[in-house]
């Protein structure tokens, strides 16, 4: 009984305005009206292709789900300590709560709410994101070896013949890829070694040239071991696997020349798998293909090692 003669335990306000809070705090971090640009990118690079803000959602959406967890968590925490401790002149034993089941339901199904929510935007922006069916503008066959990174620029390029859907040093890629590649495309190809640099950032590794507002498909191959390919900026990154073929597109709209590596360890000089990737107008991509012919890189580097029995039954399953 309260002094005024009610029964209203002083407490009450105290826990009703920490509940407020808590909410205010739950709303405020799962606000759905928010951009990727309205959060912070939480050691995110800025992004430089048309689907890496998509990444970035993701990633800042999992912390905010994280985020509020862990304010819900640590406010009923800090409530059951404070609210529930020791009284100094009571030493009894307070009523204990046990097979509580509204209770163990609760703690049971939210953990599972919590992950497939998380499970369903993870699939939907996979799905997305390693999405084929548009038609590439851009074809470039990266390969990866101990150490450093060819590039294969599928192209039709004046002063290179051929045709890179019969080339034999591009067997290992699937035909499922090949029937997008341009006809006629006798390519150009750069190899780089980890004592090269770019001559503008000093960056070591070879560096890719890549059309600013092109649709870009990368095919990624390897010649030995497992690696990926991890441009930065882009973030996105995918494994370079022996025997199994995998592909992925961008659309960079941002010129300049970023930082790309291999984001597997690959071996004793993994850390020496360095690239960088130089996104250039429409018309100076162009001209770089034609000043790769001039300096005879024509045609293509071997992609790597051929398809395994298993990708082969995948292929002729697939088409």
């Amino acid at each position: 009984m309260s002094p005024n003669g009610s029964d209203r335990s002083p407490r009450r306000p105290m826990r009703r305005k920490l509940l407020q809070a808590l909410t205010a705090g739950l709303v405020l971090a799962t606000a759905t009206g928010c951009t990727y640009e309205d959060f912070p990118r939480l050691g995110m690079p800025t992004p430089t292709t048309e689907e890496a803000p998509r990444i970035l959602s993701l990633w800042q959406g999992s912390w905010a789900a994280a985020l509020a967890t862990g304010v819900l968590v640590w406010g009923l925490i800090l409530w059951s300590a404070f609210f529930h401790r020791r009284s100094r002149t009571k030493v009894e034993v307070p009523p204990q709560t046990r097979y509580n089941m509204p209770i163990e339901a609760l703690y049971t199904v939210v953990p599972i709410i919590i992950v497939s929510v998380l499970f369903y935007f993870t699939a939907r922006d996979e799905s997305k994101l390693l999405s084929l069916e548009k038609k590439p503008d851009v074809t470039v066959n990266v390969v990866g070896f101990q150490w450093s990174w060819c590039f294969n620029y599928i192209e039709s390029v004046d002063g290179s013949t051929g045709d890179a859907k019969s080339d034999k040093n591009l067997a290992a890629i699937p035909d499922r890829y090949k029937k997008d590649f341009p006809a006629d495309s006798g390519g150009v190809y750069t190899c780089g070694t980890p004592g090269e640099r770019n001559s503008q950032t000093d960056n070591p590794g070879p560096t890719l040239w890549l059309p600013e507002g092109k649709t870009v498909r990368f095919i990624l191959t390897s010649r030995d071991v497992i690696h990926s390919f991890w441009v930065v900026p882009f973030l996105m990154k995918q494994d370079v696997i022996p025997g199994h073929t995998n592909a992925f597109q961008v659309t960079p709209n941002k010129q300049g020349t970023f930082l790309g590596k291999c984001a597997e360890l690959c071996g004793v000089d993994h850390s020496r798998m360095l690239f960088n990737v130089k996104v250039v107008s429409p018309e100076r991509y162009e001209q770089h293909l034609k000043d790769l012919a001039k300096k005879g890189q024509t045609g293509y580097v071997p992609a790597g090692i051929e398809q395994t029995s298993p990708e082969k039954n995948r292929e002729s399953n697939i088409l």
